[in-house]
């Protein structure tokens, strides 16, 4: 074990990419565990953590999401959602949350909820009286609800990792946290409007509002499509998926007339470039997930855990402020598969259900999204604000106070997160 921890954290420390970092102390434990031969055994799981089938929905949700993007979607919903608050007092500030919303069952993934929305609101904001600050803020901060509203590519990677729970009952378990997270930003969002006084918009005419609406509807059936299918039994993910890539070349090109064959090819270059960099971060996490295994690690977690306290109320809470520390240096995806191998069976043997730590982990890493040094989210709305990252952190600390209650609600009810996968079955 302690050749594995010795190369993980010097990788680590020297700058190493994630993936290499893993790879190397996983080669560095087994090696130590049983010589040469273990190097074929390594080479092997590196193979079967990229076999799964239910991986191949992976470049369909990314690519649905960018043809979205090229196709202008963000617009359409933005108008709609606008035609909702507009006559509310920091109408813009609310838009952004529920427009993340209505994305997050698009994208599912907060980068690119914060770049499709963030080039379109960060500048209106900003045009019209609001703190560049707040607007990168508010951005980035209700951005995260993407990969917790389903679909999620997190949650597909999560499945592929730890395969005791379906993505399905990850799916159906992520809804009401995201929904919760809206509530929570939507009432910290009202606040501040009304204590700064944030300008208010001229009411939408009920049939501007109607049109509206109409011309966003066939974007926000892809939602629809893919969960429906899903929940229902109809199809699978990697169906589901599928289908909702080829309803989005259709409606971009029929329906909207705005997707072009340049624009696809460039969603196609940008499926191809981030799919890469998921498939590589899974084959060598199951390398060290293989080590973790054998080596006895989550027993030893497990075990350090409990001599803070008894109380699973407070495992879960030094749990989740371990997870915040990692997604503070970490982005989402390798903060991921490098903590859930060791994590979630020392949390099972804990007597915590899997389905329900499985969500709140995915929900903590994501908040962690948003919190320097560095907060690859927040940085990306602050670049686009063209304000300091300091500014954007401070202009966020009230939502972070939103986080902190729905983190503690989710750890307080686990049946928040489990409800609804019963329901199903």
């Amino acid at each position: 074990m302690t050749p594995a921890i010795i190369a993980f954290v010097v990788l680590l420390l020297i700058g190493a990419p994630v993936a290499v970092v893993m790879a190397m102390s996983g080669l560095a434990g087994g090696f130590a565990m049983g010589g040469e031969r273990m190097l074929g055994i390594i080479a092997d799981r590196m193979f079967a953590g990229v076999s799964g089938f239910l991986l191949i929905a992976v470049p369909y949700f990314i690519f649905t999401a960018e043809l979205m993007n090229q196709g202008g979607l963000t617009q359409k919903l933005i108008a709609f959602n606008n035609a909702l608050f507009g006559r509310v007092r920091g109408a813009l500030s609310h838009v952004n949350i529920s427009v993340s919303v209505f994305f997050a069952g698009l994208t599912g993934a907060a980068i690119t909820d914060t770049v499709a929305i963030g080039k379109i609101m960060i500048p209106e904001m900003k045009k019209q009286g609001y703190d560049a600050e707040y607007a990168a803020a508010i951005t980035a901060c209700s951005s995260i609800i993407g990969p917790i509203i389903p679909p999620s590519v997190v949650m597909v990677v999560y499945a592929t990792l730890l395969r005791d729970i379906s993505v399905i009952d990850l799916f159906a378990g992520g809804i009401i946290p995201g929904l919760l997270m809206a509530l929570a930003l939507l009432a910290v969002s009202f606040f501040l409007a009304w204590k700064r006084g944030y300008p208010k918009q001229a009411p939408t005419p009920f049939k501007l509002a109607v049109v509206a609406f109409l011309v966003a509807l066939p974007a926000m059936v892809v939602p629809l499509i893919i969960l429906g299918g899903i929940l229902s039994g109809m199809t699978t993910i990697t169906e589901a998926s599928g289908f909702a890539a080829v309803y989005a070349i259709a409606i971009g090109v029929v329906f909207y007339r705005s997707l072009t064959w340049r624009k696809i090819w460039h969603a196609l270059v940008v499926t191809v470039r981030f799919s890469g960099v998921v498939f590589f971060l899974l084959a060598t996490s199951a390398v060290l997930g293989w080590f973790v295994t054998r080596s006895g690690i989550a027993r030893e977690a497990a075990g350090l855990i409990t001599t803070f306290s008894d109380s699973t109320f407070l495992q879960l809470l030094l749990v989740c402020a371990l997870l915040i520390l990692v997604g503070t240096i970490m982005d989402v995806l390798p903060a991921l598969v490098v903590v859930a191998p060791v994590l979630v069976p020392a949390m099972i043997q804990l007597g915590v259900d899997p389905l329900h730590f499985a969500i709140l982990m995915i929900v903590v890493l994501n908040i962690s999204n948003v919190t320097p040094p560095v907060g690859m989210t927040l940085m990306t709305a602050a670049r686009i604000a063209n304000v300091p990252f300091e500014r954007a952190i401070i202009a966020s600390l009230p939502f972070y106070v939103a986080f902190i209650v729905v983190i503690l609600l989710l750890v307080t009810f686990p049946s928040l997160s489990t409800w609804i996968p019963s329901l199903l079955g």
